[in-house]
């Protein structure tokens, strides 16, 4: 698509800093890589001699598995730093502990924070590739190149399809990122749930809100699902998970409204039975696991790509 595009910055801070040139060269790069992937041997030299450490200060499994696994497939020598057991209990602040790292010969520092903007900070005080894995409720990126990348497999395009994203878009990074991508890209997105966890406010970003199931899934090509964020809602925004269940949550029953070749996406973890059905999850139309699958090489893309702007 765009060989000729190369990346500006040294770092990966989010979608909205990307031009629509560097997302497709992310997503061109990582098809080659996920070729890597299904050789019998994974691994590729790329990124011999650097050194990756991953700075996870909330929990984690799929994102901070990728990333280990993106890392180690690159040939990087990787450390994972376990904030519990960090200088940062100790008072440490989290710019001194950053500085170490680096003395320490950190090439690429992967960072989620509770704290929205957290890796714009480190970027503009560190020498290392900063890569945002999920700042508070900012952005995610890598979720959304990959969620990108498995409609682009799945659909071939992205560009005028109609992407029914659907929960907890108040606290949703996932959710942001991925309406900065899509918008870029031409696709129509439509923001689904309770008026408490929709803002209206988006609507500027050029989506367009429902509040009701029905009328927002219609010939939808793409569902994403997104989870309740309990851990993030200081108050109630629905009254009980029974009723958010009954009237937000994916079942058979509503998928049929979508298009029938519409794919459902979730970037985990899934709250089964909340929003959304066993069946659901587990069915044909469900790529969810592709979704894991193709992170790593996503992953890998990216850390690739940084490593050429930094020589």
């Amino acid at each position: 698509m765009t060989a000729e595009c190369t990346f500006k910055s040294k770092d990966l801070l989010g979608i909205k800093e990307l031009s629509k040139d560097e997302i497709a060269l992310i997503l061109d790069t990582a098809s080659g890589f996920r070729d890597v992937l299904r050789r019998d041997i994974k691994k590729v030299p790329a990124l011999r001699g650097k050194t990756a450490v991953n700075l996870f200060f909330e929990p984690s499994t799929r994102t901070r598995t990728s990333f280990e696994l993106a890392e180690k497939r690159l040939s990087l020598d990787v450390l994972n730093l376990s904030v519990t057991t960090s200088s940062v209990v100790k008072g440490e602040t989290l710019m001194d502990t950053a500085l170490n790292v680096q003395a320490l010969g950190a090439d690429f520092m992967v960072i989620r924070h509770p704290s929205s903007g957290v890796p714009h900070l480190l970027s503009g005080n560190i020498k290392a590739s900063v890569i945002n894995a999920g700042d508070g409720t900012n952005e995610h990126p890598t979720q959304a190149l990959l969620d990108a990348f498995t409609i682009m497999e799945k659909k071939g395009r992205i560009e005028g399809l109609r992407v029914a994203i659907v929960g907890d878009i108040l606290h949703s990074r996932v959710a942001k990122s991925n309406i900065y991508l899509l918008t870029k890209f031409g696709a129509e997105v439509r923001l689904i749930g309770p008026p408490t966890l929709v803002p209206k406010r988006l609507e500027q970003l050029g989506v367009k809100t429902f509040y009701d199931m029905e009328t927002g899934l219609k010939d939808a090509d793409v569902i994403m699902m997104l989870r309740i964020q309990m851990e993030r809602q200081d108050r109630g925004f629905f009254p009980s998970t029974l009723e958010y269940s009954r009237y937000w949550g994916l079942n058979m029953e509503r998928l049929s409204l979508a298009d029938k070749e519409a794919i459902v996406m979730h970037p985990g973890p899934m709250n089964r039975g909340l929003e959304i059905a066993s069946d659901v999850a587990d069915g044909p139309r469900s790529v969810i696991l592709e979704q894991v699958t193709n992170g790593i090489a996503v992953r890998m893309a990216v850390m690739y790509l940084l490593g050429g702007v930094r020589g």
